[in-house]
């Protein structure tokens, strides 16, 4: 087997394991340097607010990939790891900006060739009629070959009160990808954990396969805040400080109705007070505007929402 860093064979024979001397050194810290690991890392800090027990195990796995590196370098390996993933939380939970990084992560560590993500759900991958669903799911693959492929609510491949179904049909194509080309693409699969649960029970060649499961937590309430905030700084909008105490209220209330989705909802509502405070501004025809006004998202732009209105409809609320 050839190392794809170096280009070298490292498969190791008896006389090649003791042609290296246990005292020979191994600059860690240089291997993660030269890696630019660090950089994919911090940029994941940035990115997401919290998630901490998720990007402690992403460094774990980086980590672990950067040893079986330095050890395929002097001429140890353990076999190729399994790098296959299931990603499980609520919706808005930051799990295909994770996948997006963890691909930069596999590119500069050399264990895919292009670092690319493909994302898809069942609709992608599962044909309508006989014959269809083959070159559906094998023209993804083709696509994510190099990279990986992110499968989002994984379990809707899964269908077996329907008799004509063809989602198992995909099922089998991936799980002989996964095996045989598992050094040339990274499966992650991703939804809700009581249903990805249900899903590799029913599934047991499919959890076989999977090496790394990364719980997704809720946001709390101070968290999402804080991510409202940077969202808006990302569009160059800012919270006046009454806004940013009537959004923490909004918070605390919406996340108790249903439907609520982590970041996805804090997104939907800031697309709506800035819808708001457009018509607020529009309101004052004639009225001298500075860039305070333009960029100041007020009280009155969140407490306008529905959230503050006893009995709102059970639907996504903003």
């Amino acid at each position: 087997m050839s190392d794809p860093i170096a280009g070298q064979d490292t498969k190791p024979g008896p006389k090649a394991l003791h042609a290296v001397p246990d005292a020979t050194p191994v600059d860690l810290d240089a291997a993660f340097r030269d890696s630019h690991v660090q950089e994919v890392l911090d940029k994941l800090d940035r990115e997401l607010i919290g998630l901490k027990p998720v990007k402690t195990r992403i460094r774990e796995i980086a980590a672990l990939l950067l040893v079986d590196r330095l050890r395929k370098g002097i001429g140890l390996t353990a076999g190729a790891p399994s790098l296959h993933m299931c990603f499980t939380g609520n919706p808005g939970t930051g799990k295909t900006t994770v996948a997006m990084r963890m691909a930069e992560i596999l590119h500069r560590l050399g264990y895919i060739r292009l670092g690319h993500l493909v994302a898809v759900t069942r609709d992608d991958l599962v044909g309508q009629y006989i014959g269809h669903t083959a070159p559906k799911t094998k023209e993804v693959l083709k696509k994510a070959m190099g990279g990986v492929l992110f499968i989002d609510e994984a379990y809707y491949l899964y269908k077996p009160e329907n008799e004509r179904d063809y989602g198992a049909e995909s099922i089998e194509i991936l799980l002989q990808v996964m095996e045989n080309q598992r050094e040339d693409l990274v499966v992650i699969l991703a939804g809700y954990k009581d249903k990805m649960d249900r899903f590799f029970q029913s599934n047991p060649g499919m959890s076989s396969r999977i090496a790394h499961h990364i719980d997704f937590p809720d946001y709390a309430p101070d968290e999402l805040v804080a991510i409202a905030r940077l969202m808006l700084e990302e569009q160059q909008y800012r919270f006046s400080s009454d806004a940013e105490r009537a959004f923490a209220d909004y918070i605390i209330k919406r996340m108790k109705m249903p439907h609520f989705a982590n970041a996805r909802s804090v997104r939907n509502a800031l697309d709506r007070a800035r819808l708001r405070q457009a018509n607020r501004l529009f309101a004052k025809p004639g009225a001298k505007l500075t860039k305070k006004d333009l960029v100041t998202i007020e009280a009155g732009d969140i407490l306008a929402s529905r959230v503050f209105t006893e009995g709102a409809p059970d639907t996504e609320i903003v």
